[in-house]
């Protein structure tokens, strides 16, 4: 039961950071701090076996960070949209992760090509940004919701 609480707790956090981002295009240290710092209590709440199963999902969201910090580093994506990912990896195990990162990406291009059509047709001379934790919040919220809403899988 307190599983499924700390996952609505999640839910409603990943909302906020959808918000905070489309608002303000930043997504705070504080708030991602928070979203990782409730995985452990989530693992356990959910019975977790400290060997191997947390020290998977440190390493998961490890190499979450270091594939999107690449991204970052590139210029590709803002700090706050890894750290969310890397936050959220420590919820999940690594098929959702791999789940997450297709929804995310699939949300992404959509949302991309959204904001461009905007930007185009008000002809904005400014550069265009991209909320993307608005994607990578939706694509959460999706996979965590998934098991409670498809009865078949």
């Amino acid at each position: 039961m307190a599983g499924h609480a700390l996952l609505a707790i999640l839910a409603l956090l990943l909302l906020w950071a959808a918000a905070t981002d489309l608002r303000s295009r930043t997504i705070a240290n504080g708030l991602n701090l928070l979203i990782a710092l409730l995985a452990p209590v989530y693992w356990w709440a959910t019975e977790m076996a400290i060997w191997p199963d947390m020290a998977v999902q440190l390493a998961l969201s490890a190499c979450v960070f270091g594939m999107f910090a690449f991204l970052f580093a590139m210029g590709w994506m803002g700090g706050g949209d890894v750290k969310l990912l890397a936050a959220l990896a420590l919820w999940l195990p690594l098929f959702a992760v791999v789940k997450l990162l297709v929804a995310m990406s699939l949300l992404g291009g959509l949302l991309t090509l959204s904001f461009l059509a905007v930007h185009r047709l008000r002809k904005l001379k400014t550069n265009l940004e991209i909320p993307y934790g608005v994607a990578i919040a939706c694509a959460g919220l999706w996979v965590i919701g998934e098991r409670y809403l498809n009865q078949f899988a």
